[in-house]
């Protein structure tokens, strides 16, 4: 593993918060006893760390004043939405502050020429789908957390459910206003379809957690609003026949907007978290897919091809999921399952690998193989149509130090599968601080030093969100 080297960053005083009072005013800024406990973690809480101030910004100005002194003085600075992540990265580990963006959520302007909309990084995403829709149009990212902010879904590079046939964030993003670390503002990309001029340092940006900038406004892309939305659920036998039939569907051609997988253990979790049953209740495992277009006749084709396939595979039964109570039923139980299985136990981590498409199964069977091994609850659902699993590892009424001991055996195991399948650490929810030691594990010296490399580069002292990702 690559050692992190030791930091001494000041600690706040008198003087330092005077002088975020005199830009931000006095109600705009907290410390001390002032500050809620929220801001020192995130969504899992398996790191906790409070900041010595919060301040909540306005504008670019307001925050280019703060990351400016902030670096003249060697203060941490650290960047915040709605907290919604899982691993850590907007934990202020060193302290010093923390920026709150979520009352920078304007809407600033809609497009419709060149399909773009322009937000501040306190918009959420829920917010941009509920708006552009009044447009007759369509912003493709789909993250299962639908009050993260744009901000934190971009720094996430985040993905969701519809990336088997829209892509992920990145993908969405023509340019950004940036604040570096040291209070400089730029601005990367724009309102393009094309860009080959210079290095993508919005590219860059996308994903970085929060470690090279500090985004204060975003251009994204939108596209034409489908009229027509059908999904399938689909029950299987077991998960593996399940998660085997994906490729054949992907090979197909009749690409689904989204390809789930789930078993029923998490289904019933869900079915108790929300008092509400799901609509079918046959098997252990189901896939559910989604399709879109702009007729009716163009998605029954696409749909009818797919399910061919499946009853071929195996399916025990293809049910169209087309009226509004069994859509609710079926989508409210997939958007609840992370909360649902978090609500089973006491205590919980998440591994986000993603490995290749034919090899999700293979994974999935020896998540399974682990829960006897090491006598610990695994749960697990995801994209099946990417690759991208989320498997939740729980303490339920182990001690402290027996947790801490599987859980680490439990993760190496499953990070070491991983790469052994050809996959990555992390699909969609980043490396923040909790999952370091396993992207070091993963990457060579030279791609570490390269990563270290780009943070000098924007960050020269080391003070935007500290000892994340590479740090």
């Amino acid at each position: 593993m690559v050692s992190n080297c030791q930091q001494e960053y000041k600690k706040l005083d008198q003087s330092d918060v005077g002088f975020l009072i005199k830009v931000l005013g006095a109600d705009r800024v907290h410390f001390g006893e002032d500050i809620n406990e929220d801001y020192s973690h995130d969504e899992l809480g398996g790191i906790s760390k409070m900041p010595e101030a919060v301040v909540e910004v306005l504008s670019t100005e307001e925050v280019a004043k703060i990351m400016t002194y902030a670096y003249e003085n060697n203060i941490p600075v650290v960047a915040r939405g709605s907290g919604t992540g899982l691993v850590g990265a907007s934990v202020p580990i060193h302290g010093g502050i923390m920026i709150d963006l979520t009352k920078m959520n304007n809407i600033l302007e809609i497009d419709e020429e060149n399909l773009t909309l322009t937000v501040e990084p306190g918009v959420l995403l829920m917010e941009i789908g509920k708006f552009v829709e009044g447009y007759d149009l369509f912003y493709p990212p789909d993250p299962g957390e639908k009050s993260a902010t744009i901000g934190g879904n971009i720094n996430t590079n985040a993905g969701g459910m519809r990336a088997v046939k829209y892509g992920v964030t990145r993908d969405y993003v023509r340019g950004l206003t940036v604040v570096l670390p040291t209070g400089k503002v730029i601005e990367v990309g724009g309102k393009v379809v094309k860009n080959s001029s210079g290095y993508s340092i919005k590219d860059l940006i996308c994903g970085s957690e929060g470690t090279l900038g500090i985004i204060t406004k975003a251009v994204l892309k939108l596209l034409p609003l489908p009229k027509k939305a059908i999904s399938l659920l689909i029950p299987f036998p077991n998960l593996e026949l399940a998660i085997n039939t994906v490729p054949k569907i992907i090979k197909s051609k009749s690409i689904p907007t989204a390809i789930e997988f789930m078993q029923r253990e998490v289904i019933i979790a869900a079915e108790e978290f929300l008092g509400k049953k799901f609509p079918d209740n046959s098997s252990d495992a189901y896939l559910l897919l989604t399709f879109d277009g702009n007729s009716k006749e163009d998605i029954e084709k696409a749909y009818d091809r797919v399910a061919k396939i499946c009853l071929d595979e195996g399916a025990l039964d293809v049910y169209i999921v087309d009226t509004d109570e069994r859509k609710e039923a079926v989508w409210s139980a997939r958007g609840a399952f992370l909360e649902a299985v978090k609500a089973t136990t006491t205590e919980m981590d998440e591994c986000d690998v993603v490995v290749p498409r034919n090899k999700v199964a293979e994974f999935v069977k020896y998540t399974d193989e682990l829960q006897k091994q090491f006598n610990i609850r695994v749960r697990s659902f995801g994209h099946a149509g990417d690759g991208n699993l989320h498997v939740y590892v729980l303490r339920d009424d182990l001690a402290q130090e027996q947790w801490q001991k599987k859980l680490s055996a439990v993760f190496d195991c499953m990070y070491k599968k991983s790469v052994e399948l050809n996959g990555l650490v992390s699909g969609e929810h980043g490396i923040g601080y909790a999952k370091k030691s396993y992207l070091f594990e993963q990457l060579s010296n030279d791609s570490i030093e390269l990563m270290r490399n780009i943070k000098a580069a924007f960050d020269p002292k080391n003070i935007l969100n500290p000892g994340k990702v590479c740090q």
